[in-house]
């Protein structure tokens, strides 16, 4: 990834508020209180609010990102509520996870850049059991109508880089799929994501 990019995270990240507030995302939340606690990745966690909320459940959780001070802030998050996450940092690919190791894989608002993202969603399909659960919730390509009326809910600024129901099931072949859907949501994570935006939604288990 580029210099850029890590840049604009560890400057997102290194302001002393939490860019998306310290609790966790909704969908995310419903979905686990669903699940069989077990191991669970947390791919682009920036600040940790998901990846310690789950581990305040009893998973088993691991973590990663590129920016620094997402991690700094993350750990201090998962001191605060006397929780322990394996937070690492890194390009996915450098890693060393393993194959069929985690039970489910949360991707929240994990905007790779679209040159990648392809290839990290099939890597993490290789990381995940058989059984295992994806829980995703990310912007959708209509997304950008309403971040244009609003600036303040958040996402990425270009079409390339939100997602379509389509590559989602191009990326996560052979799922039974629970749960599908693009749809409209009030969002207030913080200071990042405020105001209605445009969603995809997937939960499926691997085959």
């Amino acid at each position: 990834m580029s210099n850029d990019w890590l840049k604009m995270w560890n400057t997102k990240f290194g302001q002393a508020e939490f860019a998306y507030g310290t609790q966790p995302n909704d969908y995310l939340k419903d979905k686990l209180q669903h699940l069989p606690t077990g191991s669970i990745l947390f791919p682009a966690e920036g600040e940790g609010r998901n990846a310690v909320y789950a581990a305040q459940l009893g998973w088993d959780v691991s973590a990663f990102d590129i920016s620094e001070a997402g991690q700094q802030k993350a750990l201090k998050l998962a001191a605060k509520k006397q929780v322990s996450i394996d937070y690492i940092l890194g390009e996915l690919d450098k890693l060393g996870y393993q194959p069929e190791q985690f039970d489910a894989i949360a991707l929240i608002y994990a905007h790779f850049p679209p040159t990648i993202r392809s290839g990290y969603h099939k890597l993490l399909h290789s990381y995940l059991k058989k059984g295992g659960t994806i829980i995703f919730e990310g912007f959708s390509k209509d997304h950008l109508e309403y971040k244009k009326k609003n600036p303040s809910v958040g996402g990425p600024g270009n079409l390339d880089s939100l997602f379509s129901m389509e590559e989602l099931q191009s990326d996560f072949r052979d799922y039974e799929i629970l749960e599908l859907k693009k749809t409209t949501v009030q969002l207030n994570e913080g200071d990042g994501h405020v105001g209605t935006g445009s969603v995809i939604r997937f939960f499926a288990k691997k085959k």
